[in-house]
C-alpha cells in the first residue's frame, strides 16, 4: 500500500507538462463590456452616442492574418446629431458587428434594423444594414420599407448617406402616397422637446 501511495505521489508531482485546455479563440472573447456607452464629440458638441447592453471583442489569427471584431449581441443603439445639436438619426438593431482587419473597418447591423431620420420624418426598416465609414454611406441588399408622412415605399436594396438624409431604394416594387394640401409641412416634434435623449 505504501508503494502504491508513493507511486501516486511521484506521478502527481512529476516534471511532465500539464495539459492545457484547447481554446477556440474564434469563439472566446478577449474582452467583455456590459452596458457600454460611447459619446463622440466635435469641439465639445455631441455628434454621436452609442449604447450596447453587451460588447464582446474577439481577436485571433486565421490564415496567417490577424482578425479582430466586436460583437454586440444584445442590441445596438446609435443616435447621431447635427452640427446644431439636434437629434437627426437613430439606428437600432438586435445585433451589430464591427470588424477590423489590416486597418480596414466595417460595421454591420442585423435583425429588425430601424433607421429614423427625425428631422425629415422618415423611417427605414430592414433586416441587415452595412456602414461604409470611408465613403460615409449606409446600404443593404435586403428588403427595405421606407415610410414617411407623405407615403410608403418598399423594395430590395437601399443606399444612403450615413445620416439617412437621401435614401434611395434600388429595386422598388410597391408604394403609396398620401395627398396633402400645399400648406402642409412636416414638423420635427422630437427636437422641439429637446435633442438629448438619456
Amino acid at each position: 500500500m505504501a508503494a502504491a501511495l508513493a507511486a501516486a505521489i511521484v506521478s502527481l508531482f512529476s516534471c511532465g507538462e500539464p495539459e492545457s485546455p484547447d481554446f477556440d479563440f474564434e469563439q472566446t472573447p478577449v474582452q467583455v463590456v456590459r452596458d457600454m456607452s460611447i459619446l463622440q464629440t466635435d469641439r465639445g458638441e455631441a455628434t454621436m452616442r452609442m449604447h450596447a447592453p453587451l460588447m464582446q471583442r474577439f481577436n485571433f489569427f486565421k490564415d496567417s492574418l490577424q482578425q479582430s471584431y466586436e460583437l454586440y449581441s444584445d442590441g445596438f443603439f446609435v443616435d447621431a446629431y447635427t452640427e446644431n445639436g439636434q437629434l437627426e438619426t437613430t439606428i437600432t438593431a438586435e445585433q451589430a458587428k464591427h470588424v477590423t482587419t489590416q486597418g480596414r473597418e466595417s460595421w454591420s447591423a442585423f435583425g429588425n434594423v430601424v433607421v429614423i431620420n427625425h428631422i425629415k420624418g422618415e423611417k427605414m426598416e430592414t433586416d441587415t444594414l452595412y456602414w461604409n465609414q470611408a465613403e460615409k454611406q449606409i446600404y443593404t441588399d435586403c428588403y427595405v420599407r421606407l415610410t414617411s408622412d407623405s407615403g410608403m415605399l418598399q423594395g430590395y436594396g437601399m443606399t444612403s448617406d450615413e445620416r439617412a438624409r437621401n435614401s434611395v431604394i434600388l429595386r422598388p416594387f410597391d408604394w403609396y402616397a398620401v395627398e396633402r394640401d400645399s400648406t402642409y409641412s412636416y414638423i420635427d416634434t422630437l427636437n422641439q422637446m429637446g435633442p438629448r435623449r438619456k
